[in-house]
């Protein structure tokens, strides 16, 4: 009786593949194999197979093949620019108001102020009901400032403290001439008038970055430049400006060309004011005209 071959055996029962020359019969090659192995061999070449596939079609097929795939990327594409926009748009919002502050300074209206990042917080915020505690607080702040404005102390102007970081600070003359006008803060004069000849090249005192240069209807062609420290130079009735906003100028650089424009002038000047944190300085302190 024959052996009964059971699976086992079926799989490890050896094979041999014998490639011949169909002509002459002459043996070329040939491979010994079992059927385990004939498996085994299949299975890893569809699972590879198999693979590659699902990855082609999420990448690179998924490009020719895929519609969904193009409007995917487009859509994310669309959601980056949205934000950046968003982002844009709340600087500019603050640079808009930080411009208008400035305007309102320069034309003598120093009151309600609006800071872009503490609004940003009192919105923010829940509005809450004055209590008993703060009208107290309230009414004793009006009351001791009442009893200071009536003494007789005197405070000191800033305009006459001496910065020790804006004196040791180099600042090139911005225009040279004849001072008309001196600085006056009871007049609400908050500069020099700096008389010189039409088309006068005027100069940057020192080194920084233009935040405003425009038109206005009181004081003509102005520009302003932020320098460091938080020291701001404003030049106005000018007849042309050279340098735009954002632009970075050095210490002597040519900024504008003396003019007349502006309905408060009569005759071609410069005038030329400084501010320091916010507050005006007298420019003949600091700077050789």
């Amino acid at each position: 009786m024959k052996p009964k071959k059971t699976l086992s055996n079926w799989l490890t029962t050896r094979y041999q593949l014998i490639i011949r020359n169909e002509e002459n019969f002459a043996e070329k090659t040939s491979l010994g194999f079992t059927y385990s192995k004939v498996i085994l061999f299949s299975v890893i070449l569809f699972t590879g197979l198999f693979i590659m596939s699902l990855f082609m079609s999420k990448t690179i097929l998924a490009k020719w093949f895929d519609p969904k795939h193009e409007q995917m990327v487009l859509n994310q594409q669309l959601f980056e620019l949205a934000q950046k926009v968003d982002s844009l748009a709340l600087e500019i919002d603050r640079k808009d108001q930080f411009i208008a502050n400035f305007q309102r300074v320069l034309s003598g209206d120093t009151t309600n102020f609006k800071d872009p990042a503490e609004a940003l917080r009192n919105e923010s915020q829940p509005l809450t009901k004055p209590t008993a505690a703060n009208l107290s607080a309230s009414s004793i702040d009006s009351t001791f400032r009442r009893e200071f404005e009536q003494s007789d102390l005197s405070v000191t102007p800033l305009t006459n403290v001496r910065y020790r970081e804006l004196q040791e600070t180099f600042f090139y003359s911005p225009l040279t001439g004849y001072i008309s006008d001196t600085y006056n803060v009871a007049k609400g004069h908050l500069g020099v008038d700096i008389v010189a000849k039409a088309n006068e090249p005027v100069k940057c005192i020192a080194g920084g970055t233009v935040i405003f240069s425009s038109w206005t209807q009181d004081s003509g062609y102005v520009i302003m430049v932020q320098h460091r420290g938080n020291l701001i130079s404003v030049y106005k009735h000018n007849a042309q400006l050279l340098k735009k906003v954002g632009t970075f100028v050095n210490g002597g650089e040519i900024v504008s060309i003396v003019g007349n424009s502006g309905e408060l002038t009569n005759g071609p000047h410069l005038h030329f004011e400084l501010w320091y944190n916010g507050n005006s300085l007298n420019p003949e302190e600091f700077v050789t005209f």
